[in-house]
């Protein structure tokens, strides 16, 4: 990756991967870097052809996958970075292995194919063909009547919900396609948010009620409001999207780090919400908030060897509560990468 020269001119537009290229970073941000991209290595040699999905606190021992589940395009995603970093051959190679890995996802019935297929290929150096096949069949899926992609069932339930995390990266991933879909599923989770009595992240359809707001994920969870702010930045990319800037306010948390869920105050926080949000931030040029958030993570939750710890999967469950987060990883590393300028953006 190759920095850019600082300069005093104004932020300028690139609808691939970001809106807005970097100022001058602050000191720590290059380093803090560096340690994340030295874990990817670590991380490689331990999982091999699987993909990790987050790691214990105490050992760094990873739990693996097969497919990647929902998390696969963040592994892929982490891969491109180093592989950018260190323009190591071997890199890129294993890059391009774990890319060509996601593309059985393309044709999968979820709205998290947007996660997995945007970001796992935005900074491929070969990953048109999955995204635009991926993209293609999005489109496929898209529910004029409904104004959206629906949930889907590749992971069970119902196949008519809407839910928050199915938004961030198919916008710009059914942008490459049909900007107008990817408008209309944005706006319709939008309005779903806005309207929503009781609070809800997550939507049930049917013919008879319409929308259900639903109560999993609980109204606090950390990550509904990193997902859709992120959403957001993504929104303000596209053609006239400068509007969806203008709600940005109200999905930022106050802390820079949040609490997992805001009903257990003595519980855990979300280091990975946090990630995904200093990026949203830098992405909708809010870049003092971003740093500040930044700046905390790194200094407060940041391991030497580059393990982004107290992150929290699933808190209902139990599951992974204080962990490093293999999506916290990779948004950390997206967010400090953008920041020092050593990504001017992806392919797309």
């Amino acid at each position: 990756m190759k920095a850019r020269p600082d300069g005093d001119a104004p932020p300028s537009k690139d609808r691939r991967a970001g809106c807005l290229k970097p100022g001058p970073a602050p000191g720590w941000a290059a380093p803090a870097l560096g340690s994340v991209l030295a874990r990817v290595a670590v991380t490689r040699a331990e999982v091999g052809d699987r993909f990790p999905l987050y790691a214990d606190p105490g050992t760094g021992a990873w739990r693996k996958t097969a497919r990647g589940s929902w998390t696969g395009g963040f592994w892929a995603g982490l891969l491109w970075l180093r592989a950018r970093h260190t323009g190591d051959p071997s890199d890129r190679e294993a890059a391009r292995a774990c890319t060509a890995r996601l593309a059985d996802w393309a044709g999968a019935d979820t709205s998290t194919r947007g996660l997995i297929l945007w970001y796992g290929t935005v900074f491929a150096d070969d990953g048109e063909r999955i995204r635009y096949q991926g993209a293609r069949a999005c489109r496929d899926s898209f529910d004029p009547e409904l104004g959206l992609v629906p949930w889907g069932s590749a992971f069970g339930g119902p196949r008519l919900m809407a839910r928050v995390d199915g938004v961030p990266g198919m916008v710009p991933l059914l942008a490459t396609v049909d900007v107008e879909a990817a408008r209309s599923h944005l706006r319709r989770h939008l309005d779903l948010r806005l309207g929503s009595q009781p609070s809800s992240w997550s939507w049930l359809h049917t013919e008879t009620t319409g929308w259900t707001a639903c109560a999993d994920p609980p109204p606090g969870w950390s990550r509904g409001p990193a997902w859709l702010l992120l959403a957001l930045a993504e929104g303000a990319c596209l053609p006239d999207g400068d509007s969806y800037a203008a709600l940005a306010d109200t999905l930022t948390p106050a802390s820079p780090v949040p609490l997992a869920d805001t009903a257990h105050p003595g519980g855990p926080l979300d280091t990975s919400a946090a990630a995904v949000t200093a990026l949203a931030l830098l992405r909708l040029g809010r870049r003092d908030r971003a740093v500040g958030v930044l700046e905390v993570l790194v200094d407060r939750h940041l391991t030497a060897d580059g393990r982004l710890l107290d992150g929290c999967y699933d808190l209902p469950a139990g599951t992974a509560v204080r962990h490093e987060l293999i999506w916290g990883d990779f948004f950390l590393a997206y967010a400090l990468a953008e920041l020092t300028g050593q990504v001017a953006g992806g392919t797309g």
